[in-house]
């Protein structure tokens, strides 16, 4: 697995475009303005002094996986530290995400897969007036992110715990319309169709969807081409690490690989 990993980020290395090689008009400016800014924003700091606190974190959780599990360490009781080194975006993606996010500037954002909540940081930060709802499997990761919130003053964030087959639906259906899911869990095949589907009466011009982990599986991989390949979708931007959906009315449909 770990194999097939490494040989897809190195295909993708070989065959994805910067700026100059894309002739798209929105993705030229998405990826100029938005994923290759690299400047260090006033909202970062708090959250990585959260991330480092987590870090030094020695207390012990059990942790409930009702996904694909980690490539990493399958044992139940990890502390926190160790969820916060193998689990948690790295800052650059998750700076990433944060700057998609401002860039739509969403009245709402659903995320699936709290984990210990520095991606919902950032996405609170991003958007102050916009609802963010979080969901996380586990109930005592989900308190270690609760905590984080708390500290970090966050009062946009709604934090719901139990599986997102059960909760997301209904989620979904007390929204008028979807403006940015993050969907970050589960990385099984059936279930990412799933959630993609479940999404598709909500969508609009200005929807964005992002999909964690694309290349974690065969599974997963096929799960973004079958998304990609969907009719609603117009534009999708394939970063590897994650993928952008969006759903742009009258415009040719294009498929970018991005450097990142």
């Amino acid at each position: 697995m770990v194999f097939n990993f490494i040989s897809d980020y190195l295909k993708h290395r070989f065959t994805s475009k910067s700026r100059h090689g894309t002739h798209s008009p929105f993705v030229y400016k998405l990826t100029d303005e938005v994923i290759y800014d690299f400047n260090a924003k006033s909202d970062y700091k708090s959250i990585e002094l959260q991330r480092k606190k987590l870090f030094n974190d020695d207390s012990l959780i059990t942790v409930t996986d009702l996904g694909a599990g980690s490539h990493l360490n399958k044992n139940r009781s990890k502390k926190v530290k160790q969820i916060a080194k193998n689990a948690l975006k790295n800052p650059r993606l998750a700076q990433l995400i944060y700057r998609l996010a401002k860039d739509n500037q969403p009245k709402s954002i659903i995320e699936l897969g709290t984990c210990l909540g520095i991606t919902s940081a950032y996405l609170s930060k991003a958007c102050p007036e916009a609802d963010v709802i979080t969901i996380e499997g586990c109930p005592e990761t989900a308190k270690v992110a609760y905590r984080n919130f708390q500290e970090l003053e966050l009062d946009n964030v709604e934090l719901r715990v139990g599986n997102f087959d059960t909760l997301l639906p209904g989620v979904i259906e007390q929204e008028p319309r979807l403006d940015f899911v993050y969907v970050d869990g589960n990385h099984r095949k059936e279930a990412t169709i799933n959630y993609f589907n479940w999404c598709l009466p909500k969508v609009h011009e200005g929807s964005l969807l992002i999909f964690d982990d694309i290349y974690w599986s065969e599974g997963m991989k096929e799960a973004w081409e079958e998304i990609k390949s969907h009719p609603e979708v117009t534009v999708t931007v394939d970063l590897f690490w994650i993928g952008l959906v969006y759903f742009k009315k009258g415009q040719a449909k294009e498929h970018f690989k991005i450097k990142f």
